[in-house]
């Protein structure tokens, strides 16, 4: 189940937008040097008839040839090697050394450059290779050698390759980070790395078969050799830089809503153990759906514990978030080499400086996934260049992350002013929802309190055409409406239409609507949704049974208490049906969310 688990989730990473940085360097270097030389094998034949002395030598360059065609399969490997020694132990052994949490990045960096020199200049890989010509299995000469090639380079990428984030790889992370690595937590790192590995061999050997239907490039494999040295040293410089995390924040992440339904997997999660301990400090946070547009309660915040520093506060003083009684307090975990946090980040800086002086305080929790990320200057440096002005506590031990059970990069609790939490998000999006949450709390907390216009912020989250979009059935932020009377607090009764567009919902009885929710005015009334989607969820408040015919089967919700998702519909794949819900007097519907 574990391997399973994780080679899903190493492939979802492998084919999402975290591959960019790398994949022209392995599309070159790791699939088109190791195609065949047209040149060297016609040379090949033609020495077949010569002389003896000269057979023997093109031999051995047919048995170079030959040998080189590991190429792509050892890269792949060495990532696979790298990716999961720095993982798992890279930490703890920098740590025993007293060495800088860095320091395998620059060191993948530097040999990235190097082999990237070595490939523009002949001379230069000879100079490399001198050192180890007299150790057996490395000898160019023989044939061991040969089939390291690519290996090294391999171990470089996989010092700098840098994973989306995503459920498995903050289990894994937190593993390494806490100490807690056993059998189990080796086999779901393995089988990550080579799930998001495998990806990347089928775009190397595309590379080699491309090269090699091609007569342009399989005679010009000096070209080729030159281009990929050439793409190494730009990824090098580009990473010393950080251009390819720029590059990346364009790209919308296609895979998140793949992510989110592994994540929201309860079997997923039990098996990957995915959030920490449950305590008495957060075992109400399960009270709040992650999904949930409006405000719920969830249990007094957990604290914020066990940072090895702060910066941009007062003297780079902690914060204590009991002392924080009285404001809106935004917690907001994140990694600042992680692309889904770089995208949210503006919207946090957005808030921060709409809503600070208004009661809001955002606090970022760096939680690193990575070795690297765990230097306070890279920390410093990566929120400056977000713009993050706003407190950060870096919580290199995953304390603070263990505290609230998290899993997620990024990951957004909504606090009160009385230090409650009402609202918990994972993942990018949801954006609006979250800022109008804001906007409620401080006006709770100060009922005088002028707020500035809302934030004008374009959400970049990748929207999937394959569902249905959010339904609010409120009257400020009703979508999806598909009946033809007038929506709104004056219209009592509704019926159903004579025929309902896909992906709306038409009301029938006699129902009161108000801004954020509708509910019975008499001893039920019906609403009727024409949904497509694998996973149907409607978000409810109050007390009642809610029951629901969904495609003919029927559904029984026992509603008890403040706003939270109720599930309509679970299916093996996404399909497109009709639910009709029937909700009784003294129960508030909010909206329908889909998965």
């Amino acid at each position: 189940m574990l391997a399973l688990i994780g080679l899903l989730g190493g492939f979802i990473t492998g084919i999402s937008p975290c591959i960019i940085p790398v994949l022209p360097v392995i599309l070159f270097s790791g699939g088109m040097q190791s195609a065949r030389d047209e040149q060297a094998s016609d040379a090949s034949a033609d020495a077949a008839q010569g002389s003896g002395g000269v057979a023997t030598a093109t031999r051995a360059s047919v048995k170079q040839r030959s040998i080189s065609r590991w190429r792509p399969y050892l890269v792949i490997s060495g990532i696979v090697v790298s990716f999961t020694l720095m993982t798992l132990a890279g930490s703890l052994v920098l740590s025993l050394l007293g060495l800088p949490q860095d320091v395998l990045r620059w060191a993948g960096i530097i040999v990235l450059a190097l082999i990237g020199v070595g490939l523009i200049v002949p001379q230069f890989q000879h100079l490399l290779e001198k050192p180890f010509e007299k150790l057996p299995f490395l000898q160019t000469a023989g044939e061991k050698s040969s089939k390291l090639q690519g290996f090294p380079l391999g171990l470089a990428l996989g010092a700098v390759y840098v994973p989306c984030a995503g459920p498995v790889l903050a289990a894994i992370t937190v593993a390494g980070s806490t100490g807690q690595i056993g059998a189990d937590t080796v086999v779901l790192t393995v089988s990550f790395a080579i799930g998001a590995a495998l990806p990347l061999l089928f775009f190397a050997l595309a590379g080699r078969g491309l090269a090699e239907r091609i007569k342009a490039f399989r005679k010009r494999q000096g070209v080729i050799r030159t281009v990929s040295g050439a793409l190494m040293l730009l990824l090098a410089l580009g990473l010393v830089f950080d251009v390819p995390a720029r590059l990346q924040r364009l790209v919308p992440d296609y895979t998140s809503a793949i992510q989110e339904y592994i994540a929201g997997n309860e079997e997923v999660q039990e098996a990957i153990s995915i959030g920490g301990l449950e305590t008495e400090e957060n075992q109400d946070l399960d009270l709040c759906d992650p999904g949930a547009t409006e405000l719920q309660e969830c249990g007094t915040a957990p604290s914020i514990r066990g940072i090895d520093s702060w910066f941009n506060t007062d003297g780079d003083q902690p914060i204590d978030l009991a002392e924080l009684r009285g404001q809106v307090v935004l917690v907001d975990f994140w990694a600042y080499s992680c692309i889904n946090c770089q995208r949210s980040t503006p919207h946090m800086n957005a808030w921060y400086d709409a809503y600070a002086d208004a009661g809001l305080q955002v606090i970022g929790v760096h939680s690193p996934e990575y070795a690297f990320e765990k230097e306070r200057p890279n920390v410093i440096q990566g929120a400056e260049a977000l713009g993050i002005e706003y407190p950060v506590a870096i919580d290199n031990s995953l304390s603070t992350w263990t505290n609230y059970r998290n899993a997620y990069w990024p990951a957004r609790y909504l606090i009160d002013a009385e230090g409650t939490v009402r609202n918990v998000h994972f993942g990018e999006g949801q954006y609006r929802e979250g800022e109008q949450m804001i906007r409620e709390l401080l006006q709770q907390a100060n009922p005088d309190v002028e707020l500035p216009p809302v934030t004008e912020m374009s959400d970049e989250t990748p929207v999937n055409t394959e569902i249905t979009p959010e339904s609010y059935l409120g009257t400020t932020k009703v979508q999806n409406f598909g009946g033809e009377e007038r929506y709104s607090t004056q219209t009592e009764d509704f019926a159903y239409p004579a025929e309902q567009a896909a992906d709306t919902f038409a009301l029938d009885g006699a129902w009161q609507l108000e801004t954020q929710f509708v509910t019975p005015r008499g001893d039920s009334a019906d609403v009727r949704l024409q949904y497509r989607g694998q996973e149907v969820r409607m978000v409810l408040a109050g007390e009642g049974t809610v029951v629901a015919d969904v495609d003919g089967e029927r559904v029984e919700i026992p509603v008890s208490g403040t706003p939270r998702s109720y599930e309509l519909l679970r299916a093996d794949a996404s399909q497109e049906g009709t639910i009709e819900v029937t909700v009784p007097a003294g129960v508030e519907a909010y909206s329908f969310t889909f998965g």
